[in-house]
């Protein structure tokens, strides 16, 4: 077995398939990616299908209900429940998998499905171990029968597209596990000329990963971009006087940004834990305006954009150097 593919084996006297897939990234992302159905919704369903979460509840006695559909809805949508038994954080998971209605009522003509998901660190890299068991050697055949295995190697395929590509962009632009806050700022399409001027005003140098354009990274497969776009700055930092830090990106209108004075310059927060960058999200945005809600993203960071009670714009940007 190679690292990036996935093994299934059989085993009909154990009424059990088994999975085993090695990815390249530590065992905090991967198992994010489980977890969270913002992350799941990504990668769960093969192309040209997607999952859409209604429901998720992880925890003991939670589940997490979704619905697997097809390009615009076009295709009746299937919905299915994931009842969680087991939760051993970040090491196991045991749940039964069902298909459903959109209310989480199980469907008796299709088999119920009992998983139980293993996950070892390895470093930079962690092996996703999954057996799957079945009432009865039917029930495996019938799933299988269903294209069970080529529809889940391209899930975790999807997976693995996503967990490289957040693991390379984390490990490139962020150097240091210090706490620090910078100001980030966001430009219409010019921040290469914004970030030359300051620099000769400033008597600045181009710090960290300097100026990084999108397409000096990986981007995932949901992020469509044009090639004038792609040459626009995702990063840009320097430093100036006093040691302080500007950041900045470009933010082009192809990828849904609308850039107006007010939300073109932030106070960016880099918080030392996951934990802390949940407190301050909570306290900040009491009596605030959220503008993108706190989640895992697809550059490597627990990161959240919020407006306070008295008009301040943060950012909040954990990442962990790993």
């Amino acid at each position: 077995m190679t690292k990036n593919e996935a093994v299934f084996t059989k085993d009909l006297q154990n009424k059990k398939l088994n999975v085993i897939r090695t990815f390249d990234a530590p065992i905090n992302l991967v198992w994010q990616a489980w977890t969270e159905s913002e992350i799941l919704d990504q990668w769960w369903a093969p192309k040209p299908y997607r999952a859409e979460t209604k429901t998720m509840d992880f925890r003991e006695g939670g589940y997490w209900l979704y619905q697997m559909v097809g390009p615009e809805h076009t295709e009746h949508p299937t919905w299915c429940k994931e009842a969680f038994k087991t939760i051993v954080v970040p090491e196991k998971i045991t749940n039964a998998v069902s298909f459903c209605d959109e209310n989480g009522e199980t469907n008796t003509n299709f088999p119920i499905m009992n998983w139980e998901k293993n996950f070892t660190d390895e470093g930079e890299h962690t092996t996703v171990n999954i057996d799957i068991y079945f009432d009865k050697v039917e029930d495996m055949q019938t799933i299988v029968g269903m294209g069970f295995q080529e529809g889940f190697t391209a899930g975790l395929s999807n997976l693995d597209h996503y967990l490289s590509t957040a693991f390379k962009i984390r490990k490139e632009l962020k150097t240091s596990t210090a706490a620090r806050v910078t100001t980030y700022l966001n430009f219409p399409g010019n921040t290469e000329e914004a970030f030359i001027f300051y620099k000769e005003v400033f008597r600045g140098e181009f710090t960290g990963k300097k100026l990084t354009r999108f397409s000096d990274i990986e981007l995932p497969p949901e992020v469509q971009m044009n090639e004038a776009d792609k040459k626009l700055i995702i990063h840009a930092e320097l430093t100036i006087m006093g040691g302080h830090v500007l950041m900045a990106t470009d933010a082009p209108e192809s990828m849904g940004f609308k850039m107006h004075t007010g939300n073109n310059m932030h106070i960016n927060v880099e918080p030392e834990s996951r934990e802390e960058t949940e407190r301050l999200f909570n306290e900040l945005s009491a009596g605030g305006k959220v503008s993108m809600p706190l989640r895992d993203m697809f550059f490597g960071a627990y990161f959240a954009e919020l407006t306070d009670k008295y008009g301040i714009n943060w950012m909040l940007n954990y990442q962990t150097k790993e």
